[in-house]
């Protein structure tokens, strides 16, 4: 299968002479942001949005795929803009991951972004996304509650956090 954004193959492979079958969805990569509103307070900006494929609004950072030839860089600078309504100029990588090896080829690039300035949302036509402010503290509160549940958030602010104490 082709898609807009992903491809699907059903592979056979060949392991200790045995064929087997292997399902692969191959996806362009994607960037992550944790856009850091205020340091001294650590609030940060979180997304509310559907999400299709499991028919919730859920809570997570701002993020997006890569298009193609796109740096993971720029992809982050618009996505944050897109989804936040911030511009920045200060994005720093702070780790790379695969959020579902298993079956997927797709890679997240997560960045922290800071010295944010307020301009205007420019969603793409599926989205309905709400901007929220969040203290660091209280999100972490909210994940260890089970009230946030996406991986890439997840994954993100615990980093973020350990990151802070150093």
């Amino acid at each position: 299968y082709d898609g807009r954004i992903i491809k699907f193959y059903n592979d056979k492979i060949n392991i200790q002479n045995k064929i087997l079958t292997r399902e692969l969805v191959v996806h362009p990569g994607s960037v992550v942001i944790i856009p850091v509103l205020d340091e001294k307070t650590n609030e940060i900006i979180l997304i509310k949005q559907f999400r299709y494929a499991i028919n919730k609004t859920i809570i997570e950072l701002p993020a997006g795929t890569l298009e193609k030839n796109e740096n993971p860089l720029s992809c982050a600078k618009r996505e944050l803009l897109e989804e936040t309504g911030y511009k920045t100029k200060f994005l720093k990588k702070i780790a790379e991951f695969y959020p579902s090896p298993g079956i997927m080829t797709e890679k997240m690039h997560l960045f922290i972004a800071k010295n944010l300035i307020k301009s205007k949302q420019n969603f793409d036509i599926d989205e309905k996304i709400k901007v929220i402010f969040v203290n660091l503290n209280k999100v972490i509160k909210m994940i260890l509650k089970g009230q946030i549940k996406d991986a890439k958030t997840i994954a993100g602010l615990l980093l973020y956090k350990n990151l802070l104490k150093k």
